[in-house]
């Protein structure tokens, strides 16, 4: 009994549904019916869903295809996004570049006042006649350091090259501000120096060179490399991101990437800097002061 109850109950409501109703408009001062057409309640229904579906279809368009998403709230373009972004890092570099300007003005501005006081030199007749062959006998600490060091660079490779690093007229740099925590020495195959700075904090260009080479590496992380006139090359590891690609063209003192804590070798958020002179790993502490 009761299932067919229910059986009853479904039947009429499909026909309640599908039953048809006649809708007709009439002339008011002749009352002759001037349009009619017939509809149920489902047709009324899924005529009203597809008219609201490609309403929205339509608004949805619209605001992709036009310049109206700019004026909606919380939207980004990605490009402008980017371009805020490099701007930011941009006006980083700028700032830090000013702030050495006028520290070096500031200087200059002092030796000419004559506020800045000179370091104790030996006063010299400039009218006296010195010997361009005299030498300044050595003290005897200075003799024990340059026996030390004489003895230290007898097997050393680098004082067989004749043809020093030529740095006369190139200013370096700093990569980053940061503390060295780890120094360079070529024995333990660490051809660099670690600087510990702060996570995201801007990576500079060293020198006005082209990137070479981007990518990620297991061990060191996020790596970019610049290739430098003079046969300079420097190496950039451990980033979180780089902002360059191969083949970008950049200045001494733009950003070209964020410090980070990438790659199996790290330790904490850091910078691995190292600097080549035509294939040979040099020491950036000889060129660069920390």
């Amino acid at each position: 009994m009761a299932r067919k109850q229910r059986k009853n109950n479904k039947k009429s409501f499909w026909h309640r549904i599908r039953f048809k109703y006649k809708l007709s408009f009439f002339n008011e001062t002749t009352l002759e019916e001037v349009w009619s057409f017939r509809l149920s309640q489902l047709t009324a229904f899924l005529t009203l869903a597809l008219f609201a579906f490609m309403l929205i279809a339509f608004t949805a368009l619209i605001i992709i295809k036009t310049p109206i998403r700019n004026y909606l709230p919380g939207y980004l373009d990605v490009e402008i996004r980017k371009e805020i972004v490099d701007n930011a890092l941009r006006a980083d570099s700028l700032e830090r570049m000013i702030s050495i300007q006028s520290l070096y003005l500031e200087n200059v501005a002092g030796i000419l006042s004559g506020t800045i006081e000179l370091d104790s030199i030996r006063q010299i007749d400039s009218l006296a006649h010195v010997d361009a062959n005299y030498e300044i006998p050595r003290s005897k600490s200075e003799e024990k350091f340059v026996k030390s060091f004489e003895e230290e660079e007898k097997y050393n490779l680098t004082v067989l090259n004749p043809n020093p690093v030529p740095t006369d007229g190139i200013f370096f740099y700093k990569p980053v501000n940061g503390v060295v925590s780890s120094h360079y020495e070529a024995d333990a195959r660490h051809f660099g120096v670690d600087l510990v700075a702060a996570p995201k904090e801007s990576v500079l260009a060293t020198l006005d060179g082209t990137v070479v080479f981007t990518g990620f590496d297991p061990n060191f992380g996020n790596v970019i490399q610049l290739q430098h006139k003079n046969g300079f090359l420097s190496v950039y590891k451990h980033n979180e991101l780089l902002l360059k690609e191969i083949g970008d063209h950049v200045v001494a003192g733009e950003a070209i990437a964020l410090v980070g804590n990438t790659g199996k070798l790290s330790t904490g958020p850091h910078l691995h800097f190292e600097l080549w002179y035509k294939g040979i790993p040099v020491n950036p502490e000889e060129y660069i002061a920390f």
